[in-house]
């Protein structure tokens, strides 16, 4: 499948049927194009099962409730219609992506409680999220904007608002030749990059931002989880900018990252030790399993 994404063959499943893809289409006075009134999911079918799927759907239920925006879905409904759009486009690995937002109805203004929930399921072939970086390893900026406090929005939400500034910084990390941006907190800690948690490694040890003003990933768990399991110690904890200085290795986790190796950020560089590989290894063989 290639194209532009308006403009394929296929199957979307929107508000509990599948349309053909050119027709899945929304209203221009559709809430969430005009207030970020939407929440999603990104995840990956491995040789025909999303890894992670339940885990996926619990938290679009969950991030729609942080937005007061009750999804009319239950899990096993989002899990049956994921299941159904990878059947009718004969996809066995695969980007799946959920998304549910506030649609047009009788409200236009920033409330929104009269309009209707709506719901949607797509998904394509995306092979790695950042190229060839996945094996050299990625070179990130650091982003000039920081992620917001969570007492000044939901940041426990997967929600669309909270990725505007992540478009930007990655439009300006391209612009210098970078893969992708590094972001500190409200706070001046390290946080994570525009779509990915990180990572890093010092004296055979990890080292990992506490996700209390960032999302706590389900990638970036079940890395933590795996780390722990090979006796590798991992520290969950606040992270300054200059002690970027002092690690040696670094990756980022997500769902579309996957394990993603880091060759550099900003000044800093890193190798693609051991203890990266292993791990990008391993998370490979899981997801597959």
């Amino acid at each position: 499948m290639a194209g532009a994404y308006d403009d394929r063959d296929g199957k979307i499943w929107l508000d509990g049927q599948l349309v053909e893809w050119r027709d899945a289409k929304v209203h221009i006075l559709t809430h969430a194009l005009h207030y970020a009134s939407s929440v999603f999911e990104g995840e990956r079918c491995y040789n025909g099962k999303i890894f992670k799927s339940v885990e996926h759907s619990e938290r679009l239920i969950k991030s729609g409730e942080l937005l007061d925006m009750k999804i009319p879905y239950s899990v096993e409904e989002i899990e049956a219609a994921k299941t159904a759009v990878l059947e009718a486009n004969g996809l066995t690995d695969a980007y799946v992506r959920v998304i549910a937002w506030r649609g047009a109805g009788e409200d236009m203004g920033v409330a929104s409680a009269k309009n209707p929930v709506r719901m949607a399921v797509a998904a394509w072939t995306w092979g790695a999220y950042y190229g060839d970086a996945k094996m050299k390893g990625a070179k990130l900026d650091i982003a000039k904007w920081k992620r917001p406090s969570p007492e000044t929005i939901p940041t426990a939400a997967k929600a669309a608002g909270l990725y505007m500034i992540c478009t930007m910084s990655k439009h300006a990390a391209e612009a210098k030749g970078c893969s992708d941006a590094l972001f500190m907190d409200y706070r001046g800690y390290v946080a994570e990059a525009t779509g990915a948690n990180i990572f890093f490694v010092k004296d055979g040890e990890v080292h990992t931002p506490i996700p209390d003003a960032i999302l706590n990933g389900i990638t970036r768990q079940t890395v933590i989880e795996m780390l722990k399991a090979k006796g590798i110690t991992v520290h969950e904890r606040r992270i300054m900018p200059e002690e970027l200085a002092d690690f040696e290795q670094c990756w980022l986790t997500g769902t579309a990252a996957e394990v993603t190796p880091v060759g550099q950020i900003g000044d800093y560089t890193f190798t693609v030790g051991d203890i990266t590989r292993e791990i990008a290894e391993e998370y490979e063989a899981l997801v597959r399993s």
